[in-house]
């Protein structure tokens, strides 16, 4: 006959064997003479095909002797010192509790006819492990079914939090999953005191169960008091400010989260726990208990690089301003700290070149980036975030560029549900660039020298942006599951105080799929960004209708590099041009005049002669999907296939831009800050035909940009010579910390 009883009631019979196991062994084990155990040098399982191998290892006492991290794989390749290598020893007790424990992991997972046999050899100087394992028939979930005293969870509701499922293992796990979500379900519309009873029906034989869930959703339960404890500095109304939990409202469990990440997200506490109260009122009492943490962070940092010399960044944030939970945050950065003193000398770099000590003192003159931020949280509300700032910076690139700014920025935020914030910013900033010419039409895209001029005087670069993001992530730093979703809308014209113009729009989207312990990723990137009609005479340059599509660079797009297209460097996909000097041009054969007068045909000029620029577009469609799998341990692998179009105009014209699809491949190692990630992408086309561009001497000590009329057929492999050299010149190497989306 068939038996009908709780699903737990299986589970504590088999801990209450597995006790009378373990209570039988530590008796012999109190009465055995001490001897020494052999060090288990390999430890091995056969036959598990339907469970995940990793955990049942994890699972089980016995371990093999193993180097204590991946990263000191080389040294104990060579060495078994304590320092670098775990050793483990054999317990035979702990072997036969093994064989238990491991048919209790099959049981939960539903192979309840699960068999073991171990074997123990010699191996060297210690023994070898071996676990022979036949999972059996499984028993098979025949009926599921889930019962309301109240219609309170809609069909679709129940689906999506049933992990357990028609036809598959009778997994405890996967029960006890289900039953969870189904009451965070329940707490989520209110239903805080609900209970569930779940019963199964198991077939003789144990080769199938019918089970039965049974929810009783009592009483909506709703927020009486608030109760305030631990706080000394921060006033109640301060903390009643950062939860959403009100007297009066509906009791809910997302409003638990959300106030308790509040709470925490305030720096304000070491601890802050809620807790509701008494159980089965449908009035409830909520208790917030906090600890207070300290109010000012203050962080200093300093060191050097062979480029930027020294460098110096502090930070002082005081997270409750003037009261209320107001944040101030100060951050400075300075870099080319010492540098006259240090160009050219010892290690250091002679950044500026050939440049006189005239010409090169703004290029080594101290740069900076400072600003001021203040933060009123839950303003109005405990969704509202009000930001207000300042800004200045000044950045250079030695002979290329000084850029300089300043201005202040206003931003709303509201969280619009669960980690999904609608901000809604606007930022005014004067920017003033100083470079050559060169510069300007490479980065701006405009090369008449009227133009030019006017760009490199002061303009104000002042957009009002709106963005709403979503994150469903299960982790941030590496995620397995889940997806994210965001999109950008941005505007600057007269209206907003700009002289750069423009209307822009980007978003993205990634999705993440579980396989197993594998994970198959995806994303969509897309922008379009178009200039103003007025933008030309806002810069000064009245009639010049050159410069009616004049984009600052900061608001192009670009595609390539290490969380981009992985076959291309960074930005290096999409419209280019190339630069070269007019010497090496007069050294191929072209004459002064043919390159004052654009004649000059390039096509003689090796490739490596030339530098290629990118000058980003105005449109973008970018997709990118990888497989991430493991391989040992913390070393995990992935295979990846992205792809772009970079071009100009109107995004449905996009696909006639640049584009390009590379594969690839990559490790990567789980460490505590998250992926290291080390990637090889992989270009299949590498031939474009590029613009040219050289700068030609002027008598007055200037020079004139001239645009050669024939195209170079530009080739980086061009004299790399062939076989595995022309190989290596098809991939790129990445290495970052993260995951590439």
């Amino acid at each position: 006959m068939p038996r009908l009883r709780p699903a737990r009631a299986l589970a504590a019979g088999i801990a209450a064997l597995a006790g009378l196991l373990v209570a039988r062994s530590i008796a012999a084990q109190s009465s055995k003479s001490q001897t020494a155990s052999p060090e288990v040098v390999a430890l091995s399982m056969t036959g598990v095909r339907h469970v995940d191998k990793g955990t049942l290892e994890k699972s089980i006492a016995t371990q093999a002797t193993s180097c204590k991290s991946f990263l000191l794989e080389p040294f104990c390749l060579f060495s078994k010192s304590p320092l670098f290598v775990q050793k483990q020893y054999l317990d035979q007790l702990e072997l036969e509790r093994d064989v238990l424990r491991i048919k209790v992991f099959y049981w939960k997972r539903g192979y309840r006819h699960a068999q073991v046999d171990t074997t123990v050899t010699r191996k060297g100087r210690g023994v070898r492990v071996h676990f022979a394992i036949t999972e059996g028939i499984p028993t098979v979930v025949s009926e599921l079914s889930i019962a309301q005293a109240e219609q309170v969870l809609e069909p679709k509701a129940i689906q999506r939090s049933m992990a357990l499922r028609r036809g598959a293992p009778f997994d405890l796990l996967l029960l006890d999953s289900s039953i969870a979500h189904l009451r965070s379900q329940l707490f989520d519309r209110g239903y805080a005191d609900a209970t569930m009873h779940d019963t199964s029906l198991v077939a003789p034989g144990d080769s199938s169960a019918a089970v039965r869930i049974t929810i009783d959703p009592r009483k909506l339960a709703t927020v009486d008091t608030l109760i305030v404890s631990g706080n000394s500095q921060i006033t109640r109304r301060t903390i009643g400010n950062m939860l959403t939990l009100k007297p009066g409202h509906i009791f809910r469990r997302t409003d638990v989260l959300e106030s308790q990440r509040n709470l925490y997200q305030s720096s304000l506490f070491r601890r802050a726990t809620i807790t509701a109260g008494p159980p089965g009122d449908s009035a409830k009492r909520i208790s917030v208990e906090v600890e207070e943490a300290p109010f000012h962070l203050v962080r200093l940092s300093g060191g050097f690089n062979t480029v930027d010399f020294g460098q110096v960044e502090g930070r002082f944030t005081d997270f409750s301003w003037l009261g209320g939970a107001r944040r101030l945050e100060l951050n400075g950065v300075l870099s080319n700290i010492f540098a006259p003193q240090l160009n050219g000398a010892a290690v250091f770099q002679n950044v500026t070149g050939n440049l006189s000590n005239q010409e090169a003192a703004p290029y080594l003159s101290l740069n900076y980036e400072l600003s001021a931020q203040v933060t009123q949280p839950w303003w109005h509300d405990p969704r509202n975030t009000l930001g207000a700032g300042l800004f200045a910076h000044r950045n250079s690139a030695p002979a290329i560029f000084i850029d300089k700014g300043y201005g202040g920025n206003l931003s709303f935020t509201r969280q619009l549900s669960f980690r999904s914030p609608l901000s809604v910013v606007y930022q005014y900033e004067l920017t003033e660039v100083t470079a050559g010419n060169l510069y300007f039409c490479v980065n701006y895209g405009v090369c008449e020298t009227p133009t030019i001029h006017a760009l490199a005087g002061r303009h104000a670069l002042s957009p009002l942006s709106a963005d709403i993001f979503t994150d469903r992530r299960n982790d941030p730093l590496n995620p397995s599951a889940g997806y994210t979703g965001r999109l950008t809308l941005e505007h600057a014209s007269a209206l907003t105080l700009s002289q750069f113009r423009y209307n822009r729009i980007s978003g993205e989207a990634t999705r993440y799929i579980p396989i197993g312990r594998s994970v198959l990723a995806g994303r969509v990137r897309f922008g379009w960004v178009k200039s103003l009609a007025s933008t030309g005479n806002a810069l000064g340059q009245l009639g010049d209708t050159s410069s009616t599509g004049i984009i600052h660079p900061r608001k192009r797009f670009y595609a390539g590099g290490s969380q981009s297209v992985r076959g291309y460097g960074e930005n290096q996909l999409g419209p280019r041009v190339l630069t070269v000097d007019p010497d090496t041009l007069i050294k191929y054969g072209c004459s002064a005049a043919s390159i004052a007068n654009a004649t000059c045909s390039p096509a003689a000029v090796p490739s490596q002669d030339f530098a290629p620029q990118p000058t980003g577009g105005t449109s973008l469609i970018e997709g990118n999907i990888e497989f991430r799998f493991p391989i040992w341990k913390q070393l995990g692998g992935a295979v990846f296939v992205d792809g772009a179009f970079v071009g100009e105009g109107a995004l449905s014209q996009v696909t006639s831009g640049t584009g390009a699809l590379t594969p690839g491949f990559g490790v990567r190692y789980a460490s505590p800050v998250g992926p290291i990630r080390v990637d090889l992408g992989i270009r299949p086309g590498l031939i474009e035909n590029l613009r040219v561009i050289t700068a030609v001497p002027q008598a007055n000590g200037t020079s004139r940009l001239v645009e050669l009329d024939s195209l170079k057929r530009y080739n980086p492999l061009e004299g790399s010579g062939s076989g595995f050299h022309r190989l290596l010149s098809r991939l790129a190497l990445h290495l970052s910390i993260g995951q590439a989306f």
